[in-house]
């Protein structure tokens, strides 16, 4: 199975003051335990990186580059699939929707996902299977 991991899974599963946290650890020991295929994009990195950071510090940032983005196969945005996120972006003209959100459901399309790991409702509006069911 290949699971692509969204920001909102990453920093609930660091974080356990997280609203998510418990749910967050739940799934994450869940696919830990099975063969799966973990996915994220470098898009998806630099925010997470960037959220650890600022509300964090940099601990959290040398833990989550040490201890799992070590086992995170890593999709790399090229000009085509950021083209194609930010036409998406522009088109769905939504405040709250990102480029970031918008280039994960182009590598998910892209990529034979089977799940998503998130806890934004942006991804089930796109029609993904995501985990937890929400």
């Amino acid at each position: 199975m290949r699971v692509f991991l969204d920001t909102s899974a990453l920093l609930a599963i660091l974080n356990a003051g997280d609203r998510f946290h418990q749910p967050a650890k739940q799934v994450w020991e869940e696919v830990l335990s099975t063969e799966t295929t973990l996915i994220t994009s470098n898009y998806i990195l630099l925010e997470t990186i960037a959220l650890l950071q600022h509300r964090f510090g940099m601990e959290a940032v040398r833990l989550f580059e040490n201890e799992l983005s070590v086992i995170i196969d890593v999709a790399w945005v090229d000009e085509a699939t950021h083209r194609q996120g930010m036409s998406a972006l522009l088109a769905a003209n939504r405040r709250q929707l990102s480029l970031v959100d918008c280039t994960s459901f182009e590598i998910i399309r892209q990529g034979g996902v089977d799940k998503v790991f998130t806890f934004d409702p942006h991804f089930h509006e796109q029609g993904f299977d995501i985990i937890p069911a929400g």
